[in-house]
């Protein structure tokens, strides 16, 4: 058996077996390494906890240009994706972080060659790094350790590790090349790649590097069928009662924002009512595109405030983009020189680059009645006397409103479609590693150790930029006068001498496109910010034989670890000094802890080899205990402790057992309190909400009582908040210095199955269950307000947000407590089978076939923000209960073709939506299929493959349970020289 294959003792992911084995199960000798999940040097490469592989073979057959792709397909992985999911939320920054079993990304430690990595990410409040700053020209393989890893690894490593090994012995040159685009020739993804490497002096040193380039491009919604629907919910007028069986919401699509749209929408007072719109015989009214005239205006199908189907409001698909584009660039550099014979030099050097740009990662700048003037985005105010008002539309206004003819104000809400460069956001990520490291062995008292000393030193800069609206300069332009026959702005105009603006632009808000380029120049500023992140981190480590026992040696391992991180969190400008939004001042931040980290792990075989026992032809114990001094967070102790017996040949049993810990970042800690206007995602009133979370009744009975005390919000039936959708909420966040570790317990057990009787045959399943307590929780304004209203009994996180006059969010906090608990359960199974199909046809060489099945069962994934408030989400879209992978290969010579089946199984948005609370309660299955075929001509091969061969739609409603980018095609080449 290749080492290949002894890996897939663990789970496997899609692995290969190595073409030269001539024989199938055939062993061969296999010298001592050391495995993701310990530092213990060992021949036998399963271990007590579950452990499974992705090597380069499955990356180059399916067409994957960044590792992020590869670990989606893990069925324990929860897909990571640049994607907006329909809730109004941006496509994000392209950044990909794996997360393991849907604990967060956060729990999931990352390390490359079996070291930890600075983390990429900035106000995310997790240590995590993005899988497009990993080398894909270096990359040997992916190890995956499923659950738990904190003994040996220290901090983050609660639902597992992710272990990138690069290679270090490259020998040659190899160019790769590849290009992809969809069926509906967009979404293009090319690469382009040159490996190199030279073993040098007689094989005691190797020099290796790699230079690689990828770009995939943008989505919009309009892009995609089901992105395009512009599906909401609202509630039903229809529904009775809970149990009629008729949905307490309804669906519409072509959803539009109707308060407002890009033209200016007219109102006779500031407030989202469509009774309140400014009329012309009887028909509400906005300015036409070109701001010259007024003219009709539809405000569609209206559900309540603020969504209604069709008409002329501003487009929900608008919000937000589909698809962030992402381009990277890596340049890597490793190598070793055996000093001596037993004394190797290792080094390496690691540079990537990555930029996302989401083309609606703002929302361009508004004034609407949804938004209060507080928040500097309020409804705009004219009147007769405004320049810009042609003679057309003034003649038209003052017909419809004498009020207006008579001086009062009428008022504009508005989307800006102009008064700022783009609403692209770019989020640029550097990242630079390098390493030094000395590892050698020697003998003592007839024992053989090995040791080994590495430091690193990893800096990340990091920056988001956007455009936003500086507001006092907003308001300063649109309140504009005529004077000396000039259109000028009106500080510039009185009599106060000291509010003047010499760079004033008056700026025309009617119509659509009348922004001219020197009026945005004076409204648009520059927002967003920079961060910069480091890492220090220091390793020994000693490990060897401690005695001999009968059925083997005993080993250890021992090591002392320093780290020491570092974040700086630098506002734009623009934030500093307070000039959009509401004014609120973000003031630069950074912080700093260092670690001292001493860890041992022993492995005695207490049975094995001539020393066995019927039915125990080995036994084997493992322990690892590690002990963490945080200069900020304090002490910690961990510990793992695991069991593997050999039960007969063939069949292996094992069970593990750990302690494992998070400790809080720096942003959680530290960062400083800001105020910015945002969408809070769920108000628990609103129609849509209301008759959901994990009790009903009560959060029911506590909206029905806050409206009833505040009759002039209006009745709670058909109530919609805007701020869930819509930045429209005064949210202010800030870090938490009080916060503890979070700690979490681990039980693993399971069996692996490689009969002698089917030779090739692996089957390996482990049961995974975690207990994670006073988990580090984000609260955010959606948390507080769900626990407030979903709790019986009134409690001080009601008092972390306010309500405006027409019971809308106004203000809400965020910030993270230790109060979470999470808690898992589940089971991955893996099944491979290798076989050649010479032994069906008579000794006649038609090839090699490679059967793999790989299934995770998630039983129970409870989480609870607060401590006893849990919400179910197993069964669910998030973490539905069987997803599986299905993988045929076969090869002969020079050819290799390829088939895989990904499944996700019938589930729910919401684990008790019923027909009674939303008008689409299951979610249908979904089945994606891919080919894929690729041919060595010696020293070219080319590969070509169509992904999502069917074109299968992610399903209904849904954008993300499946595949939205729809049936792919790619091509590459792979030459070497």
């Amino acid at each position: 058996m290749t080492l290949s294959l002894i890996l897939a003792a663990g789970p496997v992911n899609a692995q290969t077996v190595a073409p030269d084995s001539d024989v199938i199960g055939e062993p061969v000798e296999v010298q001592e390494v050391v495995i993701t999940g310990s530092r213990i040097r060992r021949v036998e490469t399963t271990t007590s906890a579950p452990v499974t592989v992705i090597d380069q073979a499955v990356m180059n057959e399916r067409g994957f240009i960044q590792a992020g792709q590869a670990l989606n397909q893990n069925t324990s992985v929860i897909p990571s994706a640049p994607l907006a999911d329909g809730s109004g939320a941006a496509a994000g920054s392209g950044r990909q972080y794996p997360n393991l079993f849907g604990l967060g990304a956060g729990r999931t430690l990352t390390l490359v060659n079996g070291r930890r990595f600075v983390t990429t990410g900035a106000g995310t409040g997790d240590r995590v790094v993005d899988t497009n700053a990993i080398p894909v020209g270096l990359l040997e393989r992916v190890d995956i350790v499923q659950a738990g890893g904190a003994a040996v690894y220290g901090s983050d490593a609660i639902a597992g590790v992710v272990n990138y090994v690069l290679r270090d012995d490259f020998d040659g040159m190899e160019f790769d090349v590849q290009y992809g685009l969809s069926s509906r020739n967009d979404y293009p993804q090319q690469s382009a790649r040159l490996t190199a490497g030279r073993n040098l002096l007689d094989g005691r040193a190797n020099v290796s590097g790699s230079l690689e380039w990828s770009e995939t491009d943008s989505l919009l919604s309009y892009d995609r069928p089901i992105s395009d629907l512009g599906r909401l919910t609202t509630s039903n007028p229809a529904n009775t009662s809970e149990t009629d069986g008729i949905p307490a919401l309804r669906e519409i699509f072509n959803a539009r924002f109707w308060p407002f749209n890009y033209n200016g929408v007219i109102y006779t007072t500031p407030a989202p009512s469509p009774a309140l719109l400014l009329r012309i015989d009887g028909a509400p009214t906005q300015f036409a595109a070109d701001g010259q005239s007024v003219v009709s205006y539809d405000t569609g199908e209206v559900f309540g405030v603020p969504f209604a189907s069709g008409g002329d409001g501003w487009d929900y698909r608008e919000i937000a983009a589909l698809y962030s584009a992402v381009e990277r660039v890596n340049a890597n550099l490793i190598g070793h020189y055996d000093l001596t014979d037993r004394v190797r030099l290792s080094g390496e050097l690691m540079f990537a680059s990555t930029e996302g740009r989401d083309p609606y990662g703002t929302q361009g700048g508004s004034n609407t009645v949804l938004n209060n003037a507080a928040s500097g985005a309020g409804v705009l105010t004219f009147t007769r006397n405004n320049p810009f008002l042609s003679a057309e539309a003034l003649a038209q206004l003052t017909a419809a409103s004498p009020a207006f003819a008579a001086g009062a104000p009428l008022f504009l809400s508005k989307q800006w479609a102009d008064a700022v460069p783009t609403r692209e956001y770019v989020h640029t990520t550097d990242v630079w590693r390098a390493q030094v490291g000395l590892d050698g062995d020697f003998d003592w008292a007839d024992r053989n150790f090995y040791w080994s000393l590495s430091y690193s030193r990893a800096e990340v800069d990091g920056e988001t930029a956007g455009w936003g609206i500086w507001t006092q300069r907003m308001q300063n332009a649109v309140n504009a006068v005529e004077s000396g026959g000039n259109i000028v702005c009106a500080i510039n105009a009185d009599a106060d001498a000291t509010n003047d603006d010499p760079a004033c632009v008056p700026i025309n808000p009617f119509g659509a496109g009348t922004v001219t380029d020197e009026m945005r120049d004076y409204v648009a500023v520059r927002t967003g910010q920079t961060y910069e992140n480091s890492q220090d981190n220091f390793l020994a480590t000693l490990g060897g034989t401690l005695f001999q026992l009968p059925a083997g040696p005993a080993s250890f391992s021992v090591a002392y670890e320093y780290r020491r991180e570092s974040s700086d969190f630098i506002p734009a400008e623009s934030a500093q000094l307070g000039l959009t939004g509401s004014g609120t001042v973000s003031v630069p931040t950074g912080g700093s802890y260092n670690t001292n980290e001493f860890s041992a792990e022993v492995l005695v075989p207490i049975l094995g080899g001539e020393f066995s026992l019927p039915f125990a032809q080995s036994l084997e114990f493992d322990g690892a205990y590690r002990t963490v001094d945080n200069s900020i967070a304090g002490r910690e102790d961990v510990w793992g402790a695991g069991l593997r017996w050999g039960v007969v040949d063939g069949v292996t049993l094992r069970v593990s057992r750990s302690r494992n810990f998070r400790a809080p970042t720096l942003d959680q800690l530290f960062a400083p309190s800001s105020t910015t206007l945002g969408a809070i995602g769920v108000n628990p009133c609103d129609a849509d909400r209301i008759n959901s979370g994990p009790n009903p009744a009560v959060r029911r009975a506590n909206c029905e009582s806050l409206f009833a005390a505040n009759p002039a919000w209006g009745p709670l039936d058909g109530f919609q908040d805007p701020g869930e959708n819509f930045n429209a909420v005064m949210i202010t966040s800030g870090g938490n210095p009080d916060l503890r570790n979070e700690l979490s317990d681990t039980f693993t057990y399971g069996v692996i199955l490689q009969p002698s009787f089917i030779p090739g045959l692996t089957i390996v399943a482990d049961r995974i269950e975690v207990d994670l307590k006073d988990g580090l929780s984000a609260f955010l304004p959606q948390d507080f307000l769900t626990t407030c209203f979903d709790s019986a009994e009134r409690s001080a996180v009601c008092d972390q947000f306010t309500f405006n006059g027409q019971g809308h969010v106004a203000t809400a906090n965020s910030t993270t407590f230790n109060a979470g608990r999470v808690r898992y359960e589940g089971e991955v199974y893996n099944i491979n089978y290798v076989f050649g199909l010479d032994d069906w046809f008579g000794g006649l060489d038609y090839g090699r076939v490679e059967l793999n099945a790989e299934i995770t069962h998630t039983a129970l994934l409870e989480t609870s923000v607060t401590g006893f408030d849990y919400l179910r989400t197993d069964g669910t879209t998030r973490a539905p209960d069987w997803v599986s992978r299905y993988d045929v290969r076969w090869s002969r010579g020079p050819l290799r073709l390829s088939y895989s089946m990904s499944y996700l199984p019938d589930a729910k948005v919401n684990l008790f939506d019923t027909i009674e609370s939303t008008p689409v309660p299951d979610i249908d299955s979904n089945m994606r299929h891919n080919l894929s075929g690729q041919y060595d001509f010696g020293d070219v091969t080319l590969r070509a493959g169509v992904t999502n061969l069917t074109d299968e739609e992610p399903s209904y409603p849904t954008r993300n349970y499946g595949d939205i980018l729809g049936r792919q095609y790619f091509v590459g080449l792979n030459a070497r020289f």
